[in-house]
């Protein structure tokens, strides 16, 4: 928990220290009324009493209080501000580290996860800075305040002070011990409901083409009823507090009345009025001490469940990043190449290597492509080029520098990248063509129509309503698969790279739109390398060098020509897909 009180800046302080003084302020207004109340007690018992005495202290009493209500709302937005504050630095604190983790170090947490703990779990936090936090100032101040004012009281007072308290505590102490282990299960169920949930949407259309809904609906309801279940338990639980205080509240009255009364049935007449007037000031006082250990109980109450989410945002903020930045972002002396020496690559938790000993260098201008069976490794070996992640062992170089020597701003401004999924971001077309310009957005207009022109958009484009600046949903939902395809491309064409890589970006287009499209762009992009990950011959077959992969290993390397007559892995391939006559051979 303390961890994420680093997140405080020097303005969050200020507001913080200045709640505390307030509390204080709060809490001395407050136990001073007892004494003004005993004081008008007095008065009114004794005779010949002067009534602008009891109208003095009255109004001392009316002014304490009003100085108590502006100290407590001082003192709540002070906390407010400062756990806003707060939540705000550790939301962009924990956005920050998720967009350096790497692909691995993001599945590991599960993307439903990190949504929970950027959200959920820092409320949780929020909620405790502003009422646990200001309970847990509070309430030590006020016990120690009105145990000294009622310390030399009567001991038979103080007794039944301290056996309620000692009940009460616990009564709380049995009560944390049940609901605190749930605490931590809650959160995780929250994070089951969100991965379900966030599933059932992405993947509405085949759960409908299936009838799978009944299905989606038992997996969400088993889920969210053992949510609901452990919810209820704590709430049932935590409802014993409430009639517990108020149980130990009228019965310490009582108490304390009953023993007032043989106090005062005791005393002489002298001593009478005096023991009466200490009996109303230290029922109120007691009520004070009982509540003040309630405050704390309460408080200790809302910290595991801040403390269980504090727990799982550090645990993200702890995560070591294995993609670690480089120095190097000056000019190179090559410029548009892409080599790997001897590179074999396996997942951080997998035992054997996916890519074994893969060496091949691209020249500027070259169009390399890659093909192979599924799961043989090629969308990988090209992932390791803008280090999504890093070779296990060898090297890869970009424009003659190893990529681990690069600032991955710098390494990546060189990469027009097209992933195999096309990701489409809320906004217009224009927007999301311009994303290439690391996000601003500010290519200009020629430069997007240039660039969808290039990626065969033009046509579907022109005719969406204002075209250019036509509402794009996100993920792209309100276009096809294809559509989507082709605006990834011209987001990387509009980015004008050295170096472009196709992850199996062509898989939806027809072979008419697929063929003209490789044409204007090997026109426009004449000077850039193309790396291109495919499945269809027909795709490839004209690239300068082809990379033939079986079981993450190169089994072939060439031209199409090349390929036909002395790698089988290939022939294989382009034989399943076209006919002799279509392959020239």
């Amino acid at each position: 928990m303390f961890r994420i009180f680093r997140n405080f800046r020097a303005k969050d302080l200020v507001f913080l220290f200045c709640g505390i003084l307030l509390v204080a302020g709060q809490v001395g207004l407050e136990l001073k009324m007892p004494d003004y109340m005993s004081a008008i007690t007095r008065l009114v018992q004794t005779e010949g009493s002067d009534m602008n005495e009891i109208l003095k202290n009255g109004g001392w009493m009316l002014l304490c209080a009003l100085g108590s209500f502006i100290a407590t709302v001082g003192a709540g937005f002070c906390f407010a501000t400062a756990s806003a504050r707060l939540s705000m630095n550790t939301r962009k604190k924990l956005f920050d580290k998720v967009e350096s983790l790497s692909m691995h170090e993001v599945k590991k947490f599960s993307t439903s996860s990190l949504i929970t703990r950027s959200t959920n779990d820092i409320t949780q936090i929020q909620m405790f800075v502003a009422m646990g936090a200001q309970m847990l100032v509070r309430a030590p101040m006020t016990a120690a305040w009105a145990i000294i004012k009622i310390s030399n009281k009567s001991w038979q007072w103080s007794s039944a002070t301290a056996i309620a308290v000692v009940f009460l505590l616990s009564t709380m102490f049995i009560i944390m011990s049940l609901v605190i282990p749930r605490f931590k299960k809650v959160q995780k169920l929250t994070d089951r409901i969100n991965g379900i949930t966030r599933e059932n949407l992405t993947g509405i259309r085949v759960v409908r083409a299936f009838n799978a809904e009944k299905y989606q609906e038992k997996k969400f309801n088993k889920t969210n009823d053992e949510l609901t279940k452990t919810q209820l338990f704590n709430e049932r639980i935590l409802s014993i507090m409430s009639p517990t205080m108020y149980f130990v509240m009228n019965g310490l009255t009582v108490v304390i009345y009953v023993i007032g009364s043989y106090l005062i049935a005791d005393a002489s007449a002298m001593d009478k009025l005096t023991i009466f007037s200490d009996m109303v000031v230290f029922s109120t006082y007691a009520m004070h001490v009982i509540m003040s250990f309630l405050m704390i109980a309460i408080t200790l109450m809302i910290l595991p469940r801040a403390q269980v989410s504090a727990n799982r945002i550090n645990e993200v903020l702890r995560t070591k990043i294995s993609i670690k930045d480089g120095t190097f972002d000056d000019e190179t002396a090559e410029r548009g190449t892409v080599e790997f020496r001897n590179v074999s690559f396996k997942y951080p938790d997998a035992e054997d290597y996916l890519l074994r000993n893969i060496s091949f260098r691209a020249e500027k201008g070259e169009t390399v492509a890659f093909i192979g069976s599924t799961g043989s490794g090629k969308s990988t070996l090209i992932n390791l080029v803008p280090r999504f992640y890093d070779a296990t062992d060898g090297e890869v170089f970009v424009d003659g520098v190893n990529v681990r020597d690069y600032k991955q701003k710098a390494l990546r401004n060189r990469i027009g990248y097209v992933p195999q999924k096309a990701v489409m971001f809320n906004g217009t077309v224009s927007t999301n063509v311009a994303y290439g310009d690391n996000g601003r957005g500010k290519k200009s207009e020629k430069t997007i129509k240039q660039a969808i022109k290039i990626a065969q958009a033009k046509s579907f484009v022109e005719k969406m309503e204002k075209d250019y600046n036509a509402h794009i949903a996100q993920g792209g939902t309100n276009v096809s698969g294809g559509q989507k395809q082709r605006l990834a491309i011209a987001r990387a064409i509009a980015r004008d790279p050295e170096i472009y890589i196709f992850d199996d970006s062509f898989s939806a287009l027809d072979y008419k739109t697929d063929a003209a499209l490789r044409r204007d762009l090997k026109k426009y992009t004449g000077d850039a390398t193309n790396l291109i990950v495919a499945q269809r011959i027909g795709t490839i077959m004209h690239a300068d060098k082809i990379i033939v992969l079986d079981e993450g290993k190169c089994v072939g390397m060439g031209t199409h020509k090349e390929l036909m007559k002395n790698c089988e892995v290939y022939q294989q391939i382009a034989l399943s897909q076209l006919t002799k006559e279509e392959l020239n051979v």
